[in-house]
């Protein structure tokens, strides 16, 4: 039963005064609870604080790369700003030091004589800064530059289309050269080869070989006047011209080619009176071989109707005749000259030259070099 009612007291007489619970094992177990969104948001603040910082630093490395491509350009003369792309992070403490480790160039369709380099990229390492990076680039100093120069094959092919030519590879060292070439209204047949090869330090030279024009299947010319060079009767034609009493009587009428076949003149007359021992002489394999070797050119200037009893244009005569070795080289050369770079005291040199599939490919590299101011 309830003791006495205090009514001053509130509260009930005899009874033990109230206190509150102890759950010290409850309160530690929320407490432990309650740190962990803190620890949270720790970690939540020093990522974004990291990503803020590694935000910024990338700004500034691309604002760099911006103000470096823009020297770069006016410096070089250059149609378009190259791409630049500087290694390294973080980027702040190479500014603050004004030294980077690493850059790479890639330079786009450069002009170097006839051609235009696909590209030239190269990477350069040890670079002192002139100036404030990344607001006030003003140039900068370069220890090593390692890079290469492609030409591509389809930059020759488009760029040296006028005469419908096209390059292609040929072992590590060589180019083929194959297609059409407009002589006095005809379309020859054009093959040549060319030897890739370093001249110098800073250019590559092609020696262009076994050139040669085909007139369809009627004869081919090779420029020059060493042995075998000239305008030749092809196979078919030699063997044509055999079975055809006309074309052998009209060679047989010039002393020239008479003395050229190395025909005795007396059997020749006797050919001339009487077709048996015509076509008995022309018939012989000698006569073929001998025939195939006749130097068209070496006659045809007196003769210009000759070429026509043979069933060739006479205007291919001159044509050809001005179509000469050094000028038929040179329209199908594909050596270049690396362009000159304002690199102050140093140089860029031109090392080992390739072949490959996509093109000619040539390593450079270059020491002390010096861009901008």
């Amino acid at each position: 039963m309830d003791g006495p009612f205090d009514p001053y007291e509130g509260e009930r007489v005899g009874e033990e005064e109230w206190e509150p619970p102890n759950h010290r094992r409850g309160t530690r177990r929320r407490n432990r609870f309650a740190g962990l969104p803190l620890a949270l948001k720790a970690v939540v603040a020093i990522v974004a604080l990291a990503a803020f910082l590694a935000l910024g630093d990338r700004w500034a490395v691309l604002y760099a790369e911006h103000e470096a491509a823009d020297q770069l350009k006016k410096s070089m003369h250059l149609t378009a700003a190259p791409e630049v792309d500087i290694d390294g992070f973080p980027f702040v403490t190479q500014v603050a030091a004004k030294r980077l480790d690493s850059v790479k160039v890639t330079v786009p369709d450069v002009a170097a004589d006839r051609v235009s380099l696909a590209k030239v990229s190269a990477t350069a390492t040890g670079i002192h800064i002139h100036g404030d990076l990344p607001s006030s680039l003003k140039g900068a100093d370069v220890s090593d530059v390692h890079g290469e120069v492609l030409l591509s094959f389809d930059d020759l092919n488009r760029e040296l289309g006028a005469s419908q030519v096209t390059f292609s590879s040929q072992g590590s060292d060589r180019v083929l050269a194959r297609g059409t070439l407009p002589v006095a209204g005809h379309n020859l047949r054009v093959r040549a080869d060319a030897r890739i090869q370093r001249s110098g330090d800073r250019a590559v030279a092609t020696s262009i070989g076994g050139m040669r024009l085909d007139i369809g299947d009627l004869a081919t010319y090779r420029p020059g006047t060493g042995p075998g060079e000239g305008l030749h009767l092809s196979q078919k034609s030699a063997r044509n011209i055999r079975e055809r009493t006309e074309k052998v009587k009209a060679l047989f009428e010039v002393p020239a080619v008479v003395d050229r076949l190395g025909v005795p003149k007396s059997a020749v007359n006797r050919a001339l009176h009487d077709e048996n021992k015509l076509h008995k002489m022309a018939g012989t394999p000698r006569f073929a071989r001998q025939l195939m070797k006749l130097n068209l050119i070496d006659v045809a200037m007196d003769h210009p109707e000759l070429l026509q009893r043979l069933g060739l244009d006479p205007d291919l005569l001159g044509g050809l005749s001005e179509l000469t070795k050094p000028k038929l080289a040179d329209q199908l050369s594909l050596g270049f000259e690396l362009p000159d770079l304002p690199t102050g005291d140093g140089d860029i040199r031109l090392r080992d030259v390739k072949v490959e599939k996509e093109g000619i490919r040539v390593d450079l590299a270059g020491q002390g070099l010096t861009f901008g101011k």
